[in-house]
């Protein structure tokens, strides 16, 4: 399940110390700056196939902006989908005949600016084939729809709808998601093309022949729109202490740099030392004065078990967020309102079937058709889950908890039906609509059990990071019961990578996953 992990270069005296060019080649989970709205609605899966078959297996490549980047690709991604977006609205005006006056200007400025942020910048950097080209397609077209969504209701809210010609803004609205997905594919193999015949590649060096400068090299070797060379690595350990597959690699010493510099023609130089004040890195940042290097720290932060990592400044003071939630800003919003539409929703399409169920419990053997349990959720705290009953007991969870197996002998008749269904955790859609949980996350476990395993699993708080849910990625992937420590394992596993790669993608291949499974999932009894 896990992914590689891209590195993160962080540039020697930039203008915002804590900006981290990003390196193409990582999981979702990269370093990236957290102020801009549409950074944060998306790092969405992009492979349609993966909806069913689980995490993406690719290295997509980021459309984040790079320091790395050459001034042209810099200027395509950052300006093309505004660009394209605001063009698409004046030949729609051209070909109605409407003139660009007041509203319409005014849609053109919030189109600009919208377009930058909902659409973040240009994806010219993506995998090649038909699925890539396809995902890029369907990325932009569930954006474009955000956008034009809340456009829509600016307008509608400000009284403005009637001064607009609708034909305008239909045609606007289908044709645009076209528009820029073919803008971007054709700069795409444009950038390549003049990249291929401009001049030659940028020389880096790598100062340390560690796995996150192994990592970057492959990282720079994937994106050719960086048009950089990694000429080999700077090593001061010896031949025998280093991955003997690389060692013709290493081109000398660290204090060999000032000479390597001039006979390679080096242009970039990332270091993968330890940011402190090493002599090793002291010698290296002096001999590098008097040169016109580019030169990049690189962390080698996954090392650690991350969660969301990112950078972020407060006040200027940068930061890196180690284990953090991935519902920030917008991405929150964009949760908790899918929470509510789906819920809301099934709530009305299935209220008589909830009734149903309800007096058929009652019927079936004595005792309330709803029982509360006491669970954690957001951030460990206590929260009350209903669910129907489908047992004679009712334990509340909080002290003492044993889990159902096969063939137990509290499920009533109808219970052992409506848990096989999972019939009995319909009632859990309330509990979304009044917050204390989600539609999709980690399943919420009984205070007992949480206190039996968190001492026995590393990071088996993590998942209380975000609130727990109706279904989720590891009970999609088999491991919905089952109370033994090694079926725990797994289960916290899943969890925490369903942290690392949030997106409203993987909520949606998770439902729908957990549709087809209802009928034929042999771990519910």
């Amino acid at each position: 399940m896990s992914a590689d992990r891209g590195a993160s270069a962080v540039r020697l005296g930039s203008v915002s110390p804590g900006l981290a060019s990003t390196f193409p080649g990582g999981p979702s989970n990269q370093l990236t700056p957290t102020w801009p709205v549409g950074r944060a609605v998306a790092r969405w899966p992009r492979a349609i196939g993966d909806w069913l078959m689980g995490l993406p297996k690719q290295n997509y490549q980021s459309a984040e902006i790079s320091a790395a980047d050459p001034s042209a690709v810099f200027l395509v991604k950052s300006l093309l989908n505004p660009v394209i977006a605001v063009g698409c609205l004046v030949a729609c005006l051209l070909g109605w005949d409407e003139p660009l006056y007041g509203p319409y200007f005014l849609i053109a400025v919030l189109t600009f600016v919208g377009t930058a942020d909902f659409l973040d910048s240009a994806q010219i950097n993506q995998a090649k084939g038909p699925m890539s080209a396809l995902q890029l397609l369907l990325d932009i077209a569930v954006r474009w729809a955000l956008l034009i969504g809340f456009l829509w209701i600016l307008l509608h809210l400000s009284g403005l709808t009637p001064n607009f010609n609708h034909d305008v803004l239909r045609t606007w609205a289908v044709v645009t998601p076209a528009a820029l997905w073919i803008g971007q594919m054709a700069c795409q193999r444009l950038l390549m093309t003049a990249g291929a015949r401009g001049t030659g590649p940028r020389h880096a060096v790598i100062v340390g022949l560690t796995e996150v400068g192994l990592r970057l090299e492959r990282s720079i070797r994937d994106n050719p729109l960086l048009r950089t060379k990694v000429v080999g690595y700077l090593e001061d350990r010896s031949a025998a202490r280093v991955d003997p597959q690389h060692a013709s690699r290493i081109l000398g010493r660290c204090d060999d740099l000032p000479t390597l510099i001039a006979r390679h023609n080096v242009q970039v130089v990332y270091i993968t030392l330890p940011m402190n004040r090493d002599p090793r890195v002291l010698r290296l940042l002096d001999a590098l004065r008097d040169s016109t290097c580019s030169i990049y720290f690189v962390p080698d932060l996954f090392t650690f078990n991350l969660i969301q990592a990112r950078f972020d400044l407060i006040d200027g003071v940068p930061l890196v967020a180690v284990c953090e939630s991935p519902f920030y800003g917008i991405r929150g919003i964009a949760k908790r309102l899918c929470d509510i539409v789906v819920a809301g929703t099934a709530l009305l399409l299935i209220a008589p079937l909830l009734l149903a169920v309800a007096v058929a419990i009652r019927l079936d053997s004595p005792g309330a058709a709803i029982f509360r349990q006491k669970r954690y959720g957001l951030d460990g705290k206590e929260i009350t889950v209903y669910k129907f009953r489908s047992m004679t007991v009712t334990e509340d969870g909080r002290t003492s908890f044993t889990a159902a197996a096969r063939g137990d002998r509290r499920i009533t008749a109808l219970g052992a039906f409506i848990r096989k269904t999972s019939i009995d955790e319909l009632p859990q859609l309330f509990n979304v609509l009044e917050g204390s949980m989600s539609i999709v996350g980690p399943r919420p476990h009984p205070i007992a059990m949480n206190e039996q395993y968190r001492r026995l699993i590393p990071s088996y708080m993590v998942r209380h990071k975000v609130k727990p849910g109706i279904t989720g990625w590891a009970q999609v992937n088999g491991y919905r019961g089952g109370d033994d420590l090694e079926s725990m394992r797994k289960r916290i596993e899943f969890d925490l990578e369903y942290l690392r790669h949030w997106s409203l993608w993987l909520d949606l291949s998770i439902l729908l996953k957990t549709t087809l499974l209802v009928w034929n999932d042999k771990q519910a009894y």
